[in-house]
């Protein structure tokens, strides 16, 4: 019986699986060539190397992030990204290592830039600054729940995520406070800035 035929999707697919089983560290070509009962070189017809197929597995993630919307606030979009990112293992830390090679689609620094608009100052930058803080957050939430899930941490080491989500919504209130639109600042005759108003 000959192997089954696979497109880019169904390996997608199947890499997703490994990551939740498996984790990114053990997540190879080689292990994701068994899986679907093909050779390895079989793999390189749908993906130049593994960093082109990392990139694909991110856009899948961050495919449950909700359409760019200027109507929808920081803090809901925000959410969002972090609950695709924390559906699967490992999935901040591979939507990180494809963000750093700026490879795979910005669906979600395009909806954080959609939520902040001109408000923003540069909203590309914001939203950049904004998917880092997100990205950061939620990789250290998963490192603790690996931790944890291996018996790796000490039943008295005190928890950093223990107050996560309290800490993520003052990161939000944080940069929302900073896209909030703001008169600029005028500089009188006297050549001294004169007080910036809300």
């Amino acid at each position: 019986m000959s192997p089954a035929r696979h497109d880019r999707q169904s390996v997608v697919t199947c890499a997703l699986r490994l990551l939740d089983d498996v984790g990114l560290p053990d997540l190879s070509m080689r292990r994701l060539a068994t899986e679907l009962d093909v050779q390895a070189s079989a793999l390189y017809w749908h993906f130049a190397n593994k960093q082109e197929l990392l990139a694909a597995v991110a856009d899948r993630i961050l495919s449950a992030v909700p359409d760019p919307d200027p109507t929808l606030a920081l803090a809901p979009t925000a959410r969002a990204i972090r609950d695709a990112l924390l559906a699967y293992r490992d999935g901040a830390e591979v939507v990180m290592s494809t963000y750093a090679l700026r490879l795979g689609a910005r669906r979600a620094q395009a909806a954080l830039a959609a939520s902040v608009g001109d408000a923003g100052g540069d909203p590309a930058a914001f939203a950049d600054a904004a998917f880092e803080f997100i990205l950061g957050h939620t990789m250290l939430l998963q490192q603790r729940m690996h931790a944890q899930s291996i018996g790796a941490v000490d039943a008295d080491a005190a928890d950093p995520t223990a107050r996560s989500a309290e800490v993520f919504d003052a990161g939000l209130r944080a940069f929302a406070s900073l896209s909030a639109t703001r008169r600029p600042v005028e500089v009188p005759e006297s050549g001294r800035p004169a007080a910036a108003l809300p």
